[in-house]
């Protein structure tokens, strides 16, 4: 029988648990033509502006930067940096010599959203005066933008084809606290451009107190007299409001289910105020968003409604955009959603937050040479950052689904993504600009040694190296140029040769959206008999060139996509990513050739980029890697769960809950593994070879 159990709140120093949960109607439909939340919108723009806790600091802050080669502003999310800062540089003549103002986000969503704000602020059209660039999507005139928002992945490939950034008068690392992975290597990069460009002015922007890391990082200043400093700090209040702290009496079985339990009791039971909900990927969210529909369905007529919306980054950018719309009258907005709403974005309206006090997160290991994408247990300093959430637009409450005592046990931070990542797409990056010397590279955070060693290695293996550890010609070198990792990269490089360019240019461009198929709850065995119209015996690669291929010949349907159970935006978001594939592919002078139907040529050419993933069937049933032997099981997800297990499998990526799974699975001959990768499996195995053939000893 399912266990009744719920969540039971306190706040410390009350006297005893919170309120009992109870269920409320909600309604998920769109209400016509909503705008985009503000609470100031009934003010001009130029009054909503200097409402902003940054406004007050606008002086001093332009004052910063004429004295100094680098300041560090440290501000909660919503005080207005991310989207003042770069209009009072453009407002006080940083662009008079044409040069631009850019601006990084580490996430896309974030990157859009601002820019399309400060084109309103600005009374333009996005793409004109204000433009953005984030992966497979852009929206900027090279002549006429002269602030641009960009992911930080994208400013890394502008420096790989304009080294010392001259198009550039100020650099902005927004959100830098999140430390990921290019964030980290930009910074580098920016501490080495320094040197070579004494006028660009760089701007590091966090969320939380990480400041002196960030002064002492690029700080150049080696002497006691604080007057030559090159880097100074300014710290910008936020716009809070109170945040009372709910945390559970006792551990949560079933943080989903204490999730949506919360949602409705707040519903029920407290004031006015949008919800957001903090869970760790899309399953998730999409499982909480359907029960919150299904619980919301069973309540009498006349209640307030309930707007669920989810959050994630593989959502089409049109969805995401549904989050920043007011919700309507007598109406309650709901956004469940992952840790993209913790820092990246603020969602005006949120008076209370849920935090199931997990995250998913990328963890490597050196050791066995396994990435996977891991559930783990936040940080306190993203805790705090959840529940600041609550707080923008007036008193709030953040219920945090786990007790005090575990609040206390968390760590103080996150680990920085650099320090526990494949760094092969690093360190590929890093050699396409001439930096040989990668173990030497000024990293923010020092990378492991061995994480740097498996990287080079595998590039070697890939052939993206030589013996010197130098970019191999073309090969190397057009890898580094695919915004993809380094293995997808390699396969559509070899397209051409085993004549299945075409097919391979769809996989590539599937294998970028997150979930092909849609399985809703209450219609789980019908998407189930849709998928398996599409399964083939090879595997999940071939089983999204089907896919791909009928939702083509049905003329990109959306109503064929709801009958089969496909994800309709996800599709179409391939189709343009494989059109701007296929032209690099014709940039570097790939043939684009069709295997017609034989899926040898196809299977072997994902094994030509993906050999290092490698599995073979062990006699317990589940799998065990070829070169470490680490034990992998096919995730419930694949074609190829629950049939005759193949013996020798390629996969994707990893996923670790209560095991490690094996996504994006095909099934593959051994000998192909000889065949393509004889230097990998055969004599490649020690890795003090690996490291001497990269000039590492």
């Amino acid at each position: 029988m399912a266990s009744k159990w719920k969540p039971t709140f306190w706040k410390p120093g009350s006297e005893g648990p919170g309120s009992s949960i109870a269920e409320e109607r909600a309604n998920n439909e769109e209400a016509g033509a909503s705008t985009v939340y503000n609470p100031n919108a009934s003010l001009s723009i130029t009054l909503q502006r200097q409402r902003l806790p940054i406004f007050k600091h606008k002086t001093n802050i332009l004052y910063l930067l004429e004295k100094y080669e680098t300041v560090i502003i440290v501000g909660e999310t919503g005080c207005g940096k991310s989207t003042q800062i770069p209009q009072y540089l453009f407002e006080n003549g940083w662009t008079a010599d044409g040069k631009k103002i850019g601006i990084t986000q580490p996430r896309r969503v974030a990157a859009v959203t601002v820019a399309m704000r400060v084109a309103e602020e600005r009374s333009s059209f996005i793409g004109q005066e204000v433009g953005y660039c984030v992966r497979f999507d852009n929206c900027y005139d090279p002549h006429t933008t002269m602030i641009k928002y960009m992911t930080d992945g994208i400013l890394l490939r502008e420096i790989m084809g304009d080294p010392l950034l001259t198009k550039y008068s100020v650099i902005m690392i927004d959100e830098a606290h999140e430390r990921t992975l290019y964030t980290d290597i930009i910074l580098g990069l920016l501490k080495k451009i320094k040197k070579k460009r004494k006028d660009l002015k760089i701007i590091v922007s966090s969320a939380t107190l990480d400041a002196e890391m960030f002064k002492k990082y690029f700080n150049t200043n080696i002497t006691s007299d604080k007057s030559k400093d090159t880097a100074a700090v300014l710290s910008v209040e936020g716009r809070s409001y109170p945040v009372d702290i709910h945390y559970t009496l006792s551990p949560v079985p079933d943080y989903v289910k204490a999730t949506v339990d919360t949602v409705m009791g707040i519903h029920l039971e407290q004031g006015p105020g949008d919800i957001l909900v903090f869970l760790t990927g899309q399953d998730e969210v999409e499982s909480a968003v359907e029960k919150l529909i299904e619980r919301a369905r069973a309540m009498p007529k006349g209640s307030r409604y309930l707007k669920v919306l989810p959050m994630y980054s593989g959502l089409p950018h049109s969805e995401q955009m549904l989050v920043f719309k007011r919700a309507p009258q007598n109406t309650r907005k709901v956004v469940v959603a992952t840790n993209i709403a913790e820092a990246s974005i603020t969602i005006d309206g949120v008076a209370y937050v849920i935090d199931c006090g997990f995250v998913k997160m990328r963890a490597y290991s050196p050791k066995t040479g396994v990435e996977s994408l891991i559930v783990t247990q936040v940080s306190q300093a993203s805790a705090e950052q959840r529940a600041g959430r609550a707080g923008r637009v007036r008193a709030g409450k953040a219920y945090r689904l786990y007790t005090e005592k575990d609040f206390h046990q968390l760590a103080s931070g996150t680990i920085p993504e650099m320090q526990r990542s494949n760094l092969a797409p690093v360190l590929l990056q890093l050699k396409s600009m001439g930096i040989d010397n990668v173990l030497r590279f000024d990293f923010p955070s020092k990378p492991p040694a061995q994480s740097m060693i498996r990287g080079l290695e595998l590039l070697y293996a890939i052939d993206a190296l030589d013996d010197n550890g130098k970019l191999v010609e073309p090969l190397g070198v057009s890898m580094a140029e695919f915004p993809l990792e380094p293995m997808i990269a390699k396969m559509l490089l070899c397209s051409g040769k085993f004549e299945c360019s075409k097919e391979i240019l769809t996989i590539a461009a599937m294998l970028q959206i997150h979930h092909v198929f849609v399985s809703p709850s209450n219609q789980k065995a019908a998407a189930e008999r849709a998928r398996r119209k599409f399964a083939v015996y090879e595997g999940d690669h071939l089983t999204y060139l089907n896919v791909y291929q009928a939702f083509v010949k049905h003329k990109q349907s959306s109503r064929w996509c709801q009958e089969n159970f496909v994800n309709y935006k996800g599709l179409k978001h391939a189709v343009k990513i494989r059109e701007q594939l296929k032209k690099l592919l014709l940039h570097f002078n790939v043939p684009i050739l069709t295997c017609d139907g034989d899926v040898d040529p196809v299977c072997q050419c994902i094994v030509s980029g993906f050999f290092a993933n490698a599995a073979r069937l062990h006699p317990s049933g589940s799998y065990r890697t070829i070169r470490d032997g680490h034990p992998l099981h096919i995730h419930p997800n694949s074609v190829l769960y629950a049939e005759q297990p193949p013996e020798w499998v390629i996969y994707h990526e990893i996923l670790q809950t209560s095991k490690y799974y094996m996504r994006d699975v095909t099934k593959i001959e051994p000998s192909w593994l000889y065949e393509l990768a004889p230097h990998y499996y055969e004599y490649g195995t020690d890795r003090e070879i690996a490291a001497k053939r990269a000039k590492l000893e």
